[in-house]
């Protein structure tokens, strides 16, 4: 135990870089939202007839990862609830893409009005009629926050129709939907009913500039580190970087933050732009090995063929003679295999990825091929892949010389 309290009081001994570093992840909401005005009036002359006891428009938000569109709906959100006084306003907000059905939503939602709903195990009609009744217990105006809502169209939107219904159904209360998407586009799969319904009014997010990503750090960057931690490089190399990756303000401060994590680890007095190119490394490095444990297991197998292809030498590897060293590796993990022009997708979806690199080459008479080569080091590929249970088997295969020529 002692030795336990000795290294930890070592390591706090060392004081540290960061002043409050909760202020750089994206579930903080700060308390100003610069070159985000515009959205923030928008929404607000959108809800403001919630706090006069009438029904709100409901509002689909659009906008890439990183634009601010929950951080500004969570910050009017709270405002609306701060200012209501004659009429009682709620704001729930629900992540989608952890509360993904409707009977968890519907569940959610009731205990929110404090009604007791077991996990599972009710009928979902149940379920709703518990909220509608907690719902409607006195007069108030609800705003129903839904981020990701393109995750519950996928899965069928029936909890959609039905909050989207729910107002006829309340004698006291109402309610408003505000949907919060990254996909512009998921409206075109959607119930037409649902979609003229939660569509009543929308704003779209555009891309912060370097300039503006560069304003929100220094905002940030006050309160998330003590003084002269930062050398002058680090918030526009931080903002250059998110910039290039289609304006994205979180990736912007998740860079901030683990460059001050490296930096703090490294018994570093302050952050420098070197601190700031390895935590752009690390967070890439993260999402592919997060990308690649989340694949399905056809297409780690084709990605092992590649890589046992890549290490015979083989001088062209095209789809062909990846199609071939995957049809000898799928009886060895105990799985049926698919059919070419089906691998050939699944190809071009790792090419996507940014997995492995594809170039169409044309060999004359003979039609078109894709040649492959991998964008991930190998070695590294190959210990994520052999991470899964089912792929373990192939850890010590020996692959015939043909399935270099595709024979």
């Amino acid at each position: 135990m002692s030795t336990s309290r000795g290294l930890f009081a070592d390591l706090l001994s060392q004081g540290g870089i960061f002043q409050d570093r909760d202020v750089l992840r994206s579930t903080y909401t700060p308390s100003e939202l610069p070159h985000r005005e515009d959205q923030i009036n928008a929404l607000a002359s959108i809800l403001v007839p919630a706090l006069r006891g009438e029904t709100p428009s409901n509002v689909l938000i659009y906008g890439k990862t990183g634009t601010g569109k929950t951080a500004v709906t969570k910050f009017v959100g709270k405002e609306l609830e701060e200012t209501s006084s004659g009429i009682k306003c709620s704001v729930i907000y629900i992540n989608c893409e952890v509360i993904d059905t409707q009977y968890r939503i519907l569940a959610h939602l009731a205990r929110h009005f404090d009604k007791e709903i077991p996990m599972t195990g009710w009928p979902t009609d149940q379920v709703y009629s518990e909220f509608r009744d907690a719902l409607d217990n006195e007069k108030k105006v609800v705003i129903i926050m839904l981020d990701e809502i393109d995750k519950l169209v996928k899965k069928g939107d029936n909890i959609l129709y039905n909050l989207s219904r729910i107002n006829s159904d309340l004698l006291r209360s109402k309610v408003s939907l505000i949907g919060i998407s990254n996909d512009l586009r998921f409206t075109e799969f959607m119930d037409p009913r649902v979609k003229s319904s939660l569509g009543e009014d929308e704003i779209v997010f555009p891309p912060y500039n370097a300039e503006q990503i560069k304003d929100i750090l220094e905002q940030r960057a006050t309160v998330a580190f003590k003084q002269s931690i930062l050398t002058e490089g680090v918030l526009p190399l931080c903002a250059a970087f998110a910039a290039h990756e289609h304006g994205d303000a979180r990736r912007a401060l998740d860079l901030l933050r683990i460059s001050g994590e490296l930096a703090e680890r490294s018994h570093s007095v302050i952050v420098t732009e070197d601190h700031v190119k390895s935590a752009r490394d690390k967070i890439e490095q993260d999402r592919v090995e997060e990308v690649i444990k989340t694949l399905p297991t056809q297409s780690k197998l084709v990605l092992y063929g590649i890589i046992l292809l890549d290490e015979l030498g083989t001088r062209n590897i095209t789809t062909s003679v990846v199609y071939n060293m995957y049809k000898q590796l799928c009886p060895m993990a105990d799985t049926d295999y698919l059919t070419h022009r089906r691998i050939t997708d699944l190809i071009a979806e790792l090419d996507m990825l940014g997995i492995l690199h594809t170039v169409v080459i044309s060999k004359g008479r003979y039609g078109r091929t894709k040649e492959i080569t991998l964008s991930v080091f190998p070695r590294k590929l190959k210990s994520i892949l052999l991470q899964d249970i089912r792929l373990r088997d192939l850890s010590n295969v020996n692959v015939p010389m043909q399935a270099r020529f595709g024979i």
